[in-house]
């Protein structure tokens, strides 16, 4: 497969240095992708870059993944407009760790093939690089001039934010001798980033020319954007997580589930290893019949078996449809409490003392006197005789049915449905 070819058609290149693709027609190529470390999980705005490596070792060529330690610890200014909190060593290995079990699922680091992939840490080779010998070996390599012409630090000089602190300055000059170094380690001749890191990128490309005669490139992806121009990859309660600590299953199954059709047509060519014919007709038979949202489904269930496993897409598809489908009893039972709260979180709730529960209390006792949910136990009544309510997913069919703890589901909960779509949830503690 062509590496460049294959991006193209699916929307994910944005800049292309001359000469890129020569050299990778020409031999297998080791190219690098520099990852943030700021926190023990990846989100899905790393996604898109993770997605470019895992392109680039299929077509052939081996991927390093950089952890970003020592550029962590000072902050990258490219499209922030504030520093960032910088990590303790402690932190930032341990973050480490989590991101290459991550990356794990998806690119392979341990096989024997010439092209695996390798996870390196920038702090590693920074952290015994004195300043003296850094100002001498690398910064008289490239002028003041140069690194004042990047939009980056143009943007930060012209009144964005707060000024830009030497530190931050120095952040391309870093970034540049990661490339160096990787070029010498490795033979990395191809630096991969989003759209916002060219002016980091050429930095490298510049100083390896300056500093070694030797010609290295630069490719980077467009900055993903939903199609109302809004930013990729943030919901209210903000990132979307690749961690089930922080984003569950199906809390991540709906983040895809629920795209607008533009993105969707967009996401599904970025997001999945599906190939481009497969990706048409899907597009074709979207466009065909919109309100069946086939392609929402298919993007949901590649990118939540890709990142975490078919089980809990299967999951999350039966938690789905608890609320808006016809889902059985037991398929409610088999929720763990944090889907349970999540598949209902915003719908009414209600707590009563567990030991009511544990007694046994009728019905319309638990939910006139006990949960405000009906005004009058004769209008429950009448519901319930014309077939109007479920408890936990089954239709009561007796005026008269008790409730006690055996029924509690994860041991402290009872959904009740009026009609179709009203749900209230009841609290045993």
């Amino acid at each position: 497969m062509n590496f460049v070819e294959e991006l193209k058609w699916r929307g994910m290149i944005h800049d292309i240095m001359p000469g890129t693709e020569e050299q990778l027609a020409k031999e297998m190529t080791t190219a690098y992708l520099g990852i943030d470390p700021t926190a023990d999980s990846l989100h899905i705005g790393h996604l898109v870059g993770v997605m470019i490596l895992k392109h680039f070792q299929n077509c052939g060529h081996r991927p390093i993944a950089l952890v970003g330690g020592a550029t962590g610890m000072i902050g990258d200014p490219s499209g922030k407009s504030q520093e960032r909190n910088l990590l303790d060593e402690a932190t930032l290995r341990h973050n480490q760790q989590a991101i290459k079990k991550q990356l794990s699922k998806l690119i392979d680091f341990e096989s024997d093939a010439p092209n695996a992939a390798i996870l390196v840490n920038n702090y590693d080779w920074m952290k015994d690089f004195s300043f003296l010998d850094f100002i001498r070996d690398i910064g008289k390599h490239i002028t003041v001039n140069y690194m004042m012409a990047k939009d980056s630090v143009k943007k930060r000089f012209n009144g964005e934010g707060d000024g830009m602190s030497f530190t931050e300055f120095t952040y391309q000059l870093v970034q540049g001798y990661d490339f160096l170094h990787l070029y010498q380690e490795y033979g990395c001749k191809l630096q991969l980033g989003g759209s916002d890191q060219w002016g980091n990128i050429t930095t490298g490309t510049e100083l390896i020319r300056r500093k070694l005669d030797q010609e290295a490139f630069a490719m980077t992806c467009p900055l993903i954007k939903k199609a109302d121009g809004t930013k990729f990859g943030k919901t209210e309660s903000g990132n979307v997580w690749l961690d089930p600590r922080y984003t569950s299953p199906y809390k991540f199954y709906q983040f895809w589930l629920n795209v607008s059709d533009e993105d969707a047509k967009n996401y599904i060519r970025i997001f999945t290893m599906l190939d481009r014919e497969t990706i048409e007709t899907l597009v074709a038979e979207h466009e065909a019949a919109p309100h069946e949202r086939k392609l929402q489904k298919r993007l949901a269930r590649e990118i939540t078996c890709m990142i975490h496993s078919e089980e809990e897409y299967e999951k999350a598809v039966a938690a789905s449809s608890i609320l808006f489908g016809g889902a059985t009893a037991d398929a409610l039972r088999s929720l763990d409490e944090t889907t349970l709260l999540q598949v209902f979180d915003g719908v009414p709730q209600y707590k009563v003392a567990r030991n009511v529960v544990d007694e046994g209390i009728a019905l319309v006792d638990l939910c006139v006197e006990r949960c405000p949910i009906f005004p009058s136990k004769g209008e429950l009544r009448k519901l319930i005789q014309g077939g109007g309510v479920s408890l936990n997913k089954e239709k009561v069919v007796s005026v008269d049915r008790w409730v006690d703890s055996q029924e509690l589901i994860a041991g402290k909960y009872l959904l009740l449905q009026k009609g179709k779509k009203n749900y209230y949830l009841i609290i045993a503690e």
